[in-house]
């Protein structure tokens, strides 16, 4: 339900935005951290354990909005947040991708982001086909830490 009411977000805000405009929130809105021109992000409503996205801070829709400097601070960020959640999470794989437009399966068409979902062999499960329900086993803030910490071990934030 908390997913279904955020949907029609009252105020019409956009939550990316928000969590760019408050950095003294980063903890408890699950930001890994940020750059000049993006952040990084823990979904609260994540396909599975670890599911990060890597946003631009300007609101745009389309990768054809951003300047080159914001496309490769971008890409970097998507790649560092891979090799933390490899390192934190022992993840064995991964999908990374980018919706663009509602039709796409854009949620939040308004505000680009990248998706990078670790993946683990055999980690699908019945839960979703039978009981249209996700099932991760840890809490955000706690795996919030652990990529945090295993990114300050692989150099990528101070």
């Amino acid at each position: 339900m908390e997913y279904i009411d955020t949907l029609s977000e009252p105020s019409g805000g956009c939550f990316l935005c928000s969590h760019r405009d408050h950095p003294a929130d980063d903890e408890k809105n699950l930001v890994l951290w940020r750059g000049k021109k993006c952040f990084a992000v823990l979904n609260r409503f994540p396909y599975t354990g670890g599911h990060a996205l890597v946003s631009p801070m300007d609101h745009v829709p389309n990768l054809t909005d951003l300047d080159d400097a914001t496309l490769v601070e971008m890409m970097r960020m998507v790649c560092d947040v891979q090799r933390a959640q490899g390192q934190a999470l022992r993840a064995e794989g991964f999908n990374v991708g980018i919706n663009i437009g509602r039709c796409a399966g854009a949620g939040l068409p308004g505000h680009l982001h990248v998706h990078i979902v670790p993946r683990w062999g055999g980690d699908t499960n019945f839960m979703p086909v039978f009981g249209q329900v996700r099932v991760i086993p840890q809490f955000l803030q706690t795996l919030r830490q652990q990529i945090c910490d295993a990114a300050r071990q692989l150099g990528i934030i101070p």
